[in-house]
């Protein structure tokens, strides 16, 4: 087969087109180069300045944000130090009853720092997912975690395998409300109530009998004190042993119940009180004034159980209300 002068082979042409042939930079024309340069060096010079942009704005929004997580941290270090000081034994040279008090205290020391970091958050504008996630995870060492240490460090004449069980029962239900309470409440929350006693009100029961035991030591041998009241006292300190542990379990059940229980702090911080609240305060700063710390476990226990013992009543009432309604008509 001839082949025509001057056409070149069909191979040659699809090597030259081919990837396997090596492009060889054009040299021709220096200006298209240095203009690609240019154009080059410019593009990488805008997306270096866009990116510093970018750095200095998060790092702006993380410097914003330092003060509800360090709240929210401060609220895990309480936490934290509760259960070192109640387990701790020779290294630490108080007596079992300091120890369990300065347990309680930071506990509610946690509960401070607790209603503080949400509050600080939403003030700044600084509300996230992180935040809440942290916020959970300190929750979950300061109200499930170190109440249930208590638990077991109050009480030494149950068996052992039961009060780590009601401890261990404790702290799960203050996992599974602290996961349903950030699964069910929507962002745009008016933060007014919650569905279930609050983990924070839960621990904070279990902390005040902590601290108003040294309170009833006190009144069991002090010299200042009637005999009836050194007999209420030392009744009290008996019993805590066998309440303490079965108070527990009955806020485990509320916790992960859906009672509904109002945001006390909320509601003061926006000044949204009722009178009967008022009157409610007034008893408790008199009962803090002649009971001391063990007016404590009082306040606590009507707040944990006022709730419930309102929707029973209310729920008894219901049928007895329809059926006079429908006698009378």
């Amino acid at each position: 087969m001839c082949r025509l002068d001057g056409v070149r082979p069909l191979s040659t042409r699809l090597i030259e087109m081919s990837e396997l042939k090596p492009r060889l930079p054009i040299q021709d024309d220096d200006s298209v180069d240095d203009e690609s340069d240019l154009i080059q060096e410019d593009g990488v010079a805008e997306r270096s300045k866009f990116g510093r942009r970018r750095r200095r704005g998060k790092k702006r929004r993380l410097t914003l944000a330092v003060l509800p997580t360090l709240l929210t941290l401060g609220n895990g270090v309480c936490g934290l130090a509760a259960i070192a000081i109640a387990v701790s034994t020779e290294s630490l040279d108080w007596t079992p009853e300091s120890k369990l008090f300065a347990a309680g205290l930071l506990i509610f020391g946690g509960m401070l720092f607790d209603a503080l970091d949400g509050s600080a958050a939403r003030l700044t504008g600084q509300a996230s997912r992180f935040g809440a996630e942290l916020d959970s995870l300190c929750d979950a060492v300061t109200f499930g975690v170190a109440p249930a240490v208590i638990v077991w460090r109050i009480s030494d004449v149950l068996l052992q395998r039961l009060t780590w069980g009601i401890g261990v029962l404790f702290a799960l239900c203050v996992l599974i409300r602290l996961a349903r309470f950030n699964v069910e409440t929507p962002e745009d929350d008016d933060h007014e109530g919650f569905e279930g006693l609050p983990s924070p009100a839960a621990a904070g029961t279990i902390a005040a009998f902590a601290i108003a035991i040294p309170d009833l030591a006190d009144f069991s041998v002090g010299e200042a004190y009637p005999e009836w009241i050194h007999s209420m006292a030392g009744l009290a300190l008996d019993a805590s042993h066998y309440v303490i542990p079965t108070l527990a379990l009955v806020l485990a059940f509320l916790m992960v119940s859906r009672y509904e229980y109002p945001h006390v702090f909320a509601q003061l911080v926006r000044g949204r009180r009722a009178p009967h609240q008022i009157g409610q305060a007034l008893f408790a700063v008199v009962g803090l004034f002649l009971l001391h710390w063990v007016a404590l476990p009082v306040v606590f226990c009507y707040f944990a159980f006022m709730s419930p013992i309102r929707s029973l009543l209310q729920r008894n009432s219901k049928p007895a209300t329809s059926t006079s309604s429908v006698e009378g008509g």
